[in-house]
């Protein structure tokens, strides 16, 4: 089981206020759809094709950036259908592709939104690393 496709359908970023004061960024990602896709593989395999959404809000009402788009995972046939299902039944899938999905997305996701907001000059998304000094102090002698 593993992410054998990744692409972008959607990209809006939008900058409705400046930044000023106090600014609150809240990440959301999710699963819209999932769906058998068509690839010429062994029969031993299934690819899904999996809609994702991802947001990053800039509050009070300054922006935001949501990107869309979608993954191909391949897995079992028998994990796959059952996904299928689940994600039919009650709009679920199984733990460890969720993970695995997921985990892909954010890789990306993140750094699409961090360039995005470098151009519209908005605060990264994401925590930056920073460099710090740490100071010893050392007893005169």
């Amino acid at each position: 089981m593993t992410v054998i496709g990744f692409s972008f359908t959607k990209m809006i970023v939008e900058k409705t206020n400046p930044v000023k004061g106090k600014v609150s960024i809240n990440n959301n990602v999710g699963i819209k759809n999932v769906e058998e896709t068509k690839l010429n593989i062994n029969s031993d395999r299934k690819a899904l094709k999996l809609d994702f959404e991802f947001a990053s809000t800039y509050e009070p009402g300054i922006g935001k950036i949501q990107l869309e788009g979608e993954v191909i995972y391949l897995a079992e046939k028998g994990r796959a259908e059952e996904a299928i299902k689940s994600w039919k039944k009650n709009k679920k899938i199984e733990k460890e592709m969720m993970t695995n999905v997921l985990n892909n997305v954010l890789a990306k996701c993140n750094v699409e939104a961090l360039i995005l907001s470098k151009d519209m000059n908005l605060p990264p998304p994401i925590p930056l690393p920073k460099v710090g000094m740490n100071e010893k102090k050392e007893a005169a002698s």
